[in-house]
């Protein structure tokens, strides 16, 4: 096996505010209450960048992911800073790949501009659904004109990649509504559609309190037309939710699913790190913002971090790794977790032969029925400690 190479490094930066909280959302986040205060919390996750410093290893930046929360709360002008800050303590290749996060509802005119000056390059509005009932009941601060209009702003303002999020499976929702939806964001010609399926989230009002949702026949139908109908429109599935024209897949996504490393800055961010020595390890932030805002900087604003062990690396590459419509490499597997392909092979074989996987030259990538059943499959590699071992 070849010496252990470091993977790329990405920058995550969390923003945990929003103008209301959603009943189906278990993000970190929260209704701002109050003003906000850009310069205490621009600063604090630039001094949490300072501290993350040590695991860079002087690679350059991968790419950059601004998300929340809502980081559209914060101004064009809030925004630079923290981008300035950030170029200023890692290398950032020119063409460097930074996307924000934006909701319609709480975009002021010409903050798109402000943004797009800043650096940000690629966009990624939360439309959720083009149908006023379904926002309503989703808990939206925005509406459809709202959605339509914010998209066409962030194109005046020079956006050329644009993100829309789109949710299916919404309360009351018919396989029509589901349809209608999809179309009208296909309409605007974004480069990039993220489609995925409402599930209720632990410890959400969603959950407590289920809506009446569709029935599973009506969800696996919505899904297969909605494949089919972005197919026809030229957006490839790379990846379990996300679709995209070609050569517009999101550069800072894919890291994640191909088990590169990430810098996690911000109250509740989480980070991955792979070091000279091979190991890996996972840490993340305390998630109040008030504390955070105390301790960013040093150690006392981690609410944990963990060095994975051996046994654990297989399944946490393959949780990133099998959401990839195109799999992954027997090379890959080796590069980034610095294991022997060996250490798979039998749960690999497994689920081959349970139809859940196939082998195309070494390149191992999910049956139709791996995508649909991904728990099963990700179960072929759970670590079973031995019996008799405490």
């Amino acid at each position: 096996m070849p010496a252990f190479q470091l993977p790329p490094l990405s920058l995550y930066i969390h923003t945990p505010w929003c103008i209301q909280k959603c009943p189906y959302c278990d993000f970190n986040s929260r209704a701002l209450k109050g003003g906000l205060n850009e310069e205490a919390y621009t600063n604090a996750l630039l001094a949490d960048l300072e501290s993350e410093l040590f695991q860079v290893y002087d690679r350059p930046l991968h790419s950059i992911f601004i998300g929340g929360g809502t980081p559209s709360l914060f101004s064009g002008g809030a925004i630079e800073n923290l981008l300035q800050g950030v170029r200023q303590r890692i290398t950032c290749p020119p063409d460097i790949e930074i996307t924000l996060e934006a909701n319609p509802g709480t975009l002021e005119a010409g903050r798109f501009e402000h943004y797009r000056a800043a650096g940000v390059n690629r966009l990624s509005i939360g439309v959720q659904s083009f149908d006023n009932g379904s926002l309503q009941r989703l808990g939206r601060i925005h509406g459809s004109d709202e959605a339509i209009a914010a998209f066409h702003s962030a194109r005046a303002a020079g956006f050329e990649r644009i993100n829309l999020d789109l949710m299916f499976g919404l309360p009351s929702q018919s396989i029509a509504m589901a349809q209608f939806d999809l179309e009208q964001a296909i309409e605007l010609k974004p480069e990039h559609i993220s489609y995925y399926q409402l599930t209720l989230e632990p410890g959400t009002p969603f959950y407590h309190s289920p809506p009446n949702l569709p029935l599973e026949d009506n969800l696996w139908e919505i899904q297969q037309q909605g494949q089919a109908l972005l197919s026809e429109q030229s957006y490839n599935q790379y990846e379990i939710s996300a679709y995209a024209q070609p050569g517009e897949q999101c550069c800072h996504n894919l890291n994640y699913w191909r088990f590169g490393d990430y810098l996690g800055i911000g109250a509740g961010a989480h980070g991955k790190s792979s070091h000279p020595d091979g190991s890996i390890t996972r840490r993340w932030k305390l998630t109040e913002p008030t504390p955070y805002l105390a301790a960013a900087g040093t150690n006392h604003a981690l609410s944990g971090q963990k060095t994975l062990n051996r046994d654990e690396i297989p399944l946490e590459f393959m949780m990133n790794a099998l959401r990839l419509h195109q799999g992954f490499t027997q090379a890959l597997f080796e590069e980034r977790t610095n294991l022997p392909f060996t250490t798979i092979a039998a749960p690999i074989e497994k689920a081959i032969q349970a139809g859940l996987l196939k082998n195309y030259d070494a390149t191992f990538i999910p049956t139709p029925l791996g995508l649909r059943f991904l728990n099963n499959l990700l179960e072929q590699f759970l670590y079973e400690q031995p019996k008799g071992l405490l």
